[in-house]
């Protein structure tokens, strides 16, 4: 009897700075987990990077390697996760560039995540064309790998459902030459438990332009004054006062990373009813982050002085990944018509 396939999931990032925390909880820690459960491919989104980073091609280029460094260091393991590059891909291009044919302008633009996307970065109606595309581009991601889960957070499931609305287009235009079978697969959004953490700031959410992060490669004492800058309840002015939990990003992480819930549910209770002073609070929760990010600063640092050692590990992932990728692409042109020779 064959073994059954494991269910494919696509994910990634855009590696525009080096990850941090809120990478950690919304996506990286599980990816750890899945790559044991699932057929995982891990996609290094340059190509997608510079959609709004043409001004600055060298951030996306060097960040390739740090997020590659900040994957490893979490454990994830390049013979459990096909880790990639997207540029080095191009059958994702050539994907993208036939679902083009497929969606119009008017639903790119009626696409929630890209109008939300559109107004942070104030582009108003200067809006570059590879950016309004985004949506195509990531459904060529996803059918390239036949991916049926797409981890994301809430506010990319529109994306999801667009490229499922690109899938069911196709094939109901085209079917498999040989099969008559449908070529794409549909995905399903996989939204994790604890998705966005705010910054550190209390402010949206932990982002890189804003400056609110903690980066998983930070030093100690880097963990040290960032944790001083938590914010708290800025109406617990004293150590008697009753202080409020909702909205306070000190227990908010601890909810995130401390293991001992019992611990921090005693912490919730004596801060609530009064008598207990912020700082001891960000002295557990400082702790606990040192705890937890000190294996991945190291392990990070040891990888970090073998570039080459990480660039082979991209291009050995990347070979597999074109594969697979290729395979998908033959089949598209063949439903198209497109195999001349």
């Amino acid at each position: 009897m064959s073994t059954p396939q494991k269910p494919i999931i696509l994910t990634g990032d855009r590696p525009t700075g080096p990850l941090h925390l809120g990478h950690f909880v919304g996506s990286l820690r599980n990816r750890v987990s899945y790559q044991h459960e699932y057929k995982q491919y891990v996609m290094l989104a340059d190509a997608q990077a510079l959609t709004d980073n043409m001004d600055d091609i060298d951030k996306v280029h060097r960040n390739v390697i740090e997020v590659a460094l900040d994957y490893l260091a979490v454990g994830i393991d390049p013979k459990l996760s096909t880790i990639f590059i997207q540029s080095q891909v191009p059958e994702l291009t050539e994907l993208a560039f036939y679902y083009l044919n497929l969606v119009t302008v008017a639903r790119l633009e009626r696409n929630p995540t890209v109008k939300e996307e559109i107004r942070l970065r104030d582009f108003e109606r200067d809006i570059p064309a590879g950016f309004l595309t985004y949506p195509v581009s990531q459904a060529a991601d996803i059918t390239a790998f036949k991916a049926s889960l797409v981890p994301v957070g809430e506010d990319q499931i529109p994306m999801i459902e667009q490229t499922n609305e690109i899938v069911r287009r196709f094939n109901r235009l085209y079917k498999n030459v040989v099969t008559k079978g449908e070529i794409l697969v549909e995905a399903k959004a996989l939204v994790p438990e604890l998705g966005r953490l705010p910054g550190i700031d209390g402010k949206a959410k932990m982002s890189k332009s804003l400056g609110n992060v903690i980066n998983l490669g930070a030093t100690a004492d880097e963990v040290a004054k960032a944790v001083k800058k938590v914010y708290t309840d800025p109406l617990h002015l004293k150590v008697e006062d009753p202080g409020h939990i909702e909205g306070n990003i000190a227990f908010t992480y601890l909810d995130a990373f401390d293991t001992d819930k019992a611990a921090v549910a005693e912490l919730k209770a004596h801060y609530t009813r009064g008598g207990l002073a912020d700082s001891v609070v960000k002295k557990r929760l400082e702790a606990v982050l040192q705890e937890l990010l000190e294996p991945i600063r190291t392990r990070r640092a040891e990888l970090a002085e073998d570039k080459g050692y990480i660039l082979q590990l991209l291009r050995e992932g990347t070979e597999q990944a074109r594969e697979v990728a290729a395979k998908t692409t033959d089949e598209v042109k063949a439903a198209l018509g497109l195999n001349y020779f």
